[in-house]
């Protein structure tokens, strides 16, 4: 009995989420959500000079979608960001007949992109967890941890 009581509420927050975020629960109309690791690597045009991030996707089901997924409506499917029009210059824009970085485009590089999003957030998360650090002083491992912001902890050497 309580297993059944456990899944109905689960089920129940489920359903919550769903209709609190539009999410339409109709069997034809589900959305995917990828779980586990998600390989990012470079575009095939660029070699790669750094191993594959594995990015822990189900790790950042904390955050709303939009938070990385910045252009998502909430409706339609979501695109990765190196998709075309949003993070998709394979290398990083210069200004005409210059070596000067466009900074008005340089959003678009998909290096850009990732290490912004990524790492500013993981950063940011830093920052609030160090100021809120007096509500952990004295409880072993019970202050929260970010993400990755150096090199190699995202691109292990192989």
């Amino acid at each position: 009995m309580r297993s059944l009581s456990f899944s109905g509420v689960v089920l129940l927050i489920g359903i919550i989420t769903c209709a609190t975020l539009g999410i339409a629960v109709a069997e034809e109309e589900q959305m995917c959500v990828p779980m586990g690791i998600i390989l990012l690597q470079p575009p095939d045009a660029v070699e790669a000079k750094r191993a594959t991030v594995e990015f822990d996707h189900s790790r950042h089901f904390v955050l709303a979608c939009n938070e990385c997924h910045h252009t998502w409506d909430g409706t339609e499917p979501i695109t990765g960001c190196m998709t075309s029009g949003c993070h998709d210059l394979d290398t990083l824009p210069r200004k005409e007949e210059s070596k000067t970085i466009d900074k008005n485009l340089a959003f678009r590089y998909y290096k850009s992109a990732y290490h912004g999003q990524c790492i500013g957030c993981h950063k940011s998360m830093k920052v609030a967890f160090e100021k809120s650090a007096n509500m952990f002083a004295g409880m072993e491992s019970a202050a929260p941890t970010t993400g990755p912001t150096g090199c190699i902890e995202c691109h292990p050497k192989e």
